[in-house]
C-alpha cells in the first residue's frame, strides 16, 4: 500500500515536467527567437520613431508661421518685462502695470502711425516716381557713368523701376489689400500674444522651470532669470539705438536738403535693428541718394555715416547695452546671418538673444563642469 502511494506522488511530480518541458536558453532555437523578438521590438520602435518625426515635421512646417509669431511675441514680451517690473516695484500689481505698459505701447503705436503713415506713404511713393530722374543723375557722375556703360546696370534699374513692373512686384492692388491686411492681422496676434505673455510671465516662467530636476532647478532658475533680464536689456537698447539713427539721419538729411528724408529716415532706423550689417546697409541707401541729389549732399552723406556710425558703435551702443552680455564681433556675424537664413528678418533680430544666453549658459555651467573633469 505504501509502495502504491510513494508511486502516485512521484507520476504527480513528474507528470508537470512532461507536459511542459522546459526550452535550454542557450540553445540556437532559443538565441534565433530572442533574435527575432529583438529585430522585431528594434523595427517597429524605429518605425514609431520616423512616423513622429515626420508628423512633428509637417506640423511644424503647416504652423511655421504662427509659431514665428509666438517667438516674436516672446521675445517683446522679454524686452517689455523690465518696464513691467519697474512698475512693481513702484508698489503697482502686476495686472495694473501690463495693462498700464500695454496702453502705452498702444498710444506710442497709434502716435508714430499718425505721424509716419502720411508723410511715409507720400514720400515712398515720389521716391518710386522719380527714381529714373535719380538714376539718370547719378549717371552724370563719371566713375557711375563708367561702371554703367561697362556693366549697364542703371539702364536695367530704370527698366525694371517702373509703376507697372512695381505694382507687379507688390502682386497688384488686390495683392497689395490682402498683404496690408496680413500685416494688421499680424501685429494684432503679436499684440494679443505679448500681452498674455507679460500677464502670465511668472506662471509661465515657474513652469518652465520646473521642467528641470529639482536639485537643479535653483541653478536653472538664476540662469534663467539673468538670461531674460540680458535678453530683455538688449531688445529695448536695440530699439533706442535704432530710434536714435532714424532721427539723426532725418534731422541730417532736412539740413543738407536731400529730399525724401522722412521716407531715408526710416530705412536707416529699420535697417540699423538688424546687427553689425544693418547700419551700412541703411548708410549705402542713404547715399545714394545724397549723391542723386548732388555729389556734394552725397558726400556729405558718406561724412556724417562715417562719424555717426564710429559714434554709435564706440560712444551710443556701449553706453546704452552695458547691461547685455558682452559677445565677440565674429559671434555676432554669424549668428545674425544664421538667423537671417533660418527665420529671415526676426531670425537677424533674436540672433544675438539667443547667443547671449548660449554663451551665459555655457559660462555658468559647461565651463565649471569641464573644470572639475
Amino acid at each position: 500500500m505504501a509502495t502504491d502511494d510513494t508511486t502516485q506522488d512521484e507520476a504527480k511530480q513528474t507528470a508537470p515536467a512532461q507536459r511542459r518541458p522546459e526550452v535550454d536558453p542557450g540553445t540556437p532555437d532559443a538565441q534565433a527567437a530572442r533574435r527575432n523578438r529583438h529585430v522585431f521590438v528594434v523595427g517597429f520602435l524605429g518605425g514609431l520613431g520616423l512616423m513622429s518625426a515626420i508628423v512633428l515635421t509637417w506640423a511644424v512646417r503647416e504652423t511655421l508661421s504662427v509659431l514665428l509669431l509666438m517667438l516674436a511675441a516672446l521675445f517683446l514680451a522679454i524686452g517689455l518685462h523690465p518696464a513691467v517690473a519697474w512698475l512693481q516695484r513702484r508698489g503697482l500689481p502686476r495686472g495694473l502695470a501690463v495693462t498700464i505698459v500695454a496702453l502705452a505701447v498702444v498710444l506710442v503705436a497709434c502716435g508714430g502711425l499718425g505721424a509716419l503713415a502720411p508723410p511715409l506713404v507720400t514720400q515712398t511713393g515720389e521716391l518710386i516716381e522719380n527714381l529714373p530722374a535719380y538714376l539718370d543723375g547719378l549717371n552724370r557722375n563719371p566713375q557711375v557713368a563708367d561702371f554703367n556703360q561697362r556693366f549697364d546696370v542703371i539702364d536695367r534699374l530704370k527698366d525694371a523701376a517702373t509703376n507697372e513692373n512695381i505694382t507687379k512686384a507688390l502682386g497688384g492692388a488686390l495683392g497689395g489689400v490682402q498683404a496690408v491686411f496680413g500685416v494688421i492681422f499680424n501685429v494684432l496676434t503679436v499684440f494679443i500674444l505679448t500681452i498674455y505673455f507679460l500677464a502670465a510671465w511668472t506662471r509661465l516662467k515657474e513652469g518652465f522651470y520646473k521642467l528641470f530636476p529639482a536639485s537643479r532647478r535653483d541653478t536653472a532658475r538664476e540662469i534663467g532669470d539673468e538670461i531674460f533680464e540680458k535678453i530683455g536689456a538688449y531688445l529695448l537698447g536695440s530699439l533706442g539705438i535704432a530710434f536714435v539713427a532714424g532721427v539723426s539721419t532725418f534731422v541730417f538729411l532736412l539740413i543738407v536738403g536731400v529730399s525724401y528724408a522722412f521716407a531715408l529716415a526710416m530705412v536707416v532706423a529699420v535697417c540699423d535693428l538688424i546687427p553689425q550689417i544693418g547700419a551700412t546697409l541703411g548708410a549705402v541707401v542713404v547715399v545714394i541718394a545724397g549723391f542723386a541729389h548732388s555729389p556734394t549732399a552725397g558726400i556729405a552723406c558718406v561724412v556724417f555715416f562715417i562719424l555717426y556710425q564710429q559714434l554709435e558703435n564706440w560712444v551710443i551702443a556701449p553706453r546704452v547695452l552695458r547691461r547685455s552680455v558682452d559677445v565677440s564681433d565674429l559671434a555676432v556675424i554669424l549668428s545674425a546671418l544664421i538667423g537671417a537664413v533660418l527665420l529671415g528678418a526676426l531670425g537677424a533680430l533674436i540672433a544675438i538673444p539667443v547667443v547671449t544666453g548660449v554663451q551665459l549658459t555655457m559660462r555658468k555651467i559647461a565651463m565649471p563642469h569641464l573644470d572639475r573633469i
